[in-house]
């Protein structure tokens, strides 16, 4: 069961990726960067429509305009298909792009995938994470095992938002 999981540290280039988004349409990560000409919030979560990840999502959708003033776009990762990623957005008023992996590559690639506690027993899964990538693809800050309540808060003040 043991799998070894990299951490991303700041000063690594960011893996490039596309994944699906809610509507089924491909997302690149350098395409993103390019276009949008911002850093990225990139932050990965378990399953969507769950508890912790709706306030997690939720606290991101209600700072949305204080990122995006700062010159940061936010983007969400979870394995959930992207019909549900779709009902999720819907139904929380999403304002930020979510992403589909289900094949969790992206997640490995960024470590937010591996051994992780749940409950006191050692499981595999998505370990909620985020990933701050400047504009030329470079990772400025990487955080794991982060909590979902509080986090968008932590994140605004490491980032002097």
């Amino acid at each position: 069961m043991s799998e070894t999981t990299v951490r991303l540290q700041p000063g690594d280039t960011a893996p490039d990726f596309t994944l699906e988004d809610a509507d089924g349409r491909p997302v690149t990560l350098s395409e993103t960067l390019k276009s949008a000409g911002k850093r990225v919030v990139l932050y990965f979560y378990p399953a969507a429509m769950t508890p912790g990840c709706t306030t997690q999502a939720c606290d991101f959708r209600d700072n949305f305009r204080d990122f995006d003033a700062a010159g940061f776009t936010v983007v969400g990762i979870s394995p959930d298909t992207s019909d549900k990623l779709a009902e999720f957005r819907d139904k929380e008023g999403l304002t930020f792009p979510l992403l589909s992996d289900p094949d969790k590559s992206v997640l490995r690639a960024y470590g937010a995938f591996g051994e992780k506690k749940n409950y006191g027993r050692t499981v595999q899964g998505v370990i909620r994470s985020t990933v701050i990538i400047d504009a030329e693809g470079t990772v400025e800050k990487a955080l794991y095992n982060v909590k979902a309540t509080g986090h968008v808060d932590r994140v605004k003040r490491e980032l002097g938002i």
